[in-house]
């Protein structure tokens, strides 16, 4: 087991790629703390389904990332569960788009809210906890479409590569602590999210990928796990493409 006896806080955690995440890290021996917006039946069914047969429990944490004042209401359950924290994956996101004259400065600030603003804050808070593990891990999701820039995707672009400056910046300022800062990036991937795109637009991306398919959510957890285990710990200030070679 990559994470045992490791505590790790993910984000965005109820679908797609954070679920997938959850599932990875909790089968490696992970301490689980899963905040989401808001927790549903199926969520709860499957967190209860995943860990009835151990007695390493995962514990939900409820609160918008969008708000200010309920990070730290966040902050301040998390602490509560746990006085330190190894891992924390910055999750969240929100999708958009729309080409460049169409796009609001309101559905723009939405956009950085919840994929920059919120990981910036989010982090600034935790910071605290993580410096008391002593080996540090901070993985952010961005996205290939940073690089990538395609049309009608300004807001959303732009949003995921601020997150990958702020993912350099920030392994140049916490290395001192031992603290790892990497950013993942992935492609196409078969969650909620790829039906945004048209069908059109998702077999140019197949002919044009050369291993011939989009990424599976697990695909992408899997080389998050090495990035938060102790195999990366000389592994920081970088950003993994998992796109297929796309």
């Amino acid at each position: 087991m990559l994470l045992k006896d490791k505590t790790a806080v993910i984000t965005g955690c109820n679908r797609g790629i954070g679920l997938s995440i959850l599932e990875t890290y909790y089968k490696n021996g992970a301490k689980i703390i899963a905040c989401v917006r808001k927790s549903n039946k199926n969520f709860e069914k499957y967190i209860h389904d995943l860990s009835k047969n151990s007695k390493n429990k995962i514990e939900v944490v409820e609160f918008d990332l969008s708000d200010e004042r309920a990070i730290e209401e966040g902050f301040l359950k998390i602490k509560q569960i746990s006085q330190h924290v190894d891992i924390l994956i910055n999750n969240a996101g929100i999708n958009q788009i729309s080409l460049f004259q169409m796009t609001t400065l309101k559905s723009l600030r939405e956009t950085f809210e919840i994929n920059f603003f919120s990981t910036y804050s989010f982090t600034q808070k935790l910071l605290k906890l993580i410096m008391k593990s002593k080996n540090g891990k901070i993985i952010n999701i961005s996205s290939n479409a940073a690089t990538l820039c395609s049309s009608g995707r300004s807001g959303y672009a732009s949003s995921k590569a601020a997150i990958i400056a702020f993912t350099k910046v920030l392994s140049k300022e916490l290395g001192r602590y031992k603290i790892c800062v990497n950013a993942l990036a992935p492609g196409l991937t078969d969650t909620e999210m790829k039906n945004q795109t048209s069908e059109k637009e998702i077999n140019e991306v197949i002919s044009q990928t050369p291993l011939n398919k989009i990424a599976n959510p697990s695909d992408v957890a899997n080389v998050s796990l090495f990035l938060a285990s102790d195999l990366s710990n000389h592994v920081s200030g970088e950003t993994i493409y998992v796109t297929g070679g796309y």
